[in-house]
């Protein structure tokens, strides 16, 4: 079974690399195929980009702020501290107390500090935050949707375990 995955998926990177290499317009292969696999995804991944931030864009947000709001989401009613906002973060943002007050500024997210600790500030997302999200959740699915649903169920967990290895990989 093991073989059969990696011969599948060994012919799919081929197949795309192929396809990569007419798209990017090169003649000559790739220097290697870790090169060939990462400009696949940054390609793939801006693909995908453009298809959901036009839909931010429509609700004045940025795909950070909507990344923010889906972790206070899943936080529920504790919400959680700045630190651990960051932390949970798909990209990144250095400026998270300014990131935070833009949300808050909206009326999107609540922050208060911890009685126990005073240090730490709780934050949590409002019902406007949830309204919001609300009305994206089926757009955005949808997008998805169209974006990969054609690989087959079967197809994109293959994938996703395929991308979570590549990003756990040993030190």
């Amino acid at each position: 079974m093991l073989v059969l995955t990696i011969v599948v998926i060994t012919t799919i990177l081929l197949d795309v690399g192929t396809k990569l290499q007419k798209e990017l317009k090169q003649t000559k292969p790739f220097v290697s195929r870790e090169e060939e696999v990462y400009l696949n995804i940054q390609r793939t991944a801006e693909m995908l980009w453009s298809g959901v931030n036009e839909m931010f864009r429509q609700v004045d947000l940025t795909p950070t702020q909507y990344n923010v709001l889906r972790i206070l989401r899943g936080a529920g009613g504790q919400g959680v501290s700045c630190s651990e906002v960051s932390e949970r973060l798909v990209t990144k943002d250095s400026d998270i107390t300014r990131l935070l007050d833009r949300l808050e500024t909206r009326g999107l997210i609540s922050r208060s500090r911890e009685i126990r600790d005073r240090r730490v500030i709780i934050t949590r997302i409002t019902d406007d935050g949830l309204r919001l999200l609300a009305g994206l959740d089926k757009p955005i699915a949808e997008c998805h949707h169209r974006q990969l649903g054609h690989m087959g169920e079967k197809r994109l967990a293959t994938l996703s375990k395929l991308l979570e290895d590549a990003r756990n990989r040993p030190e």
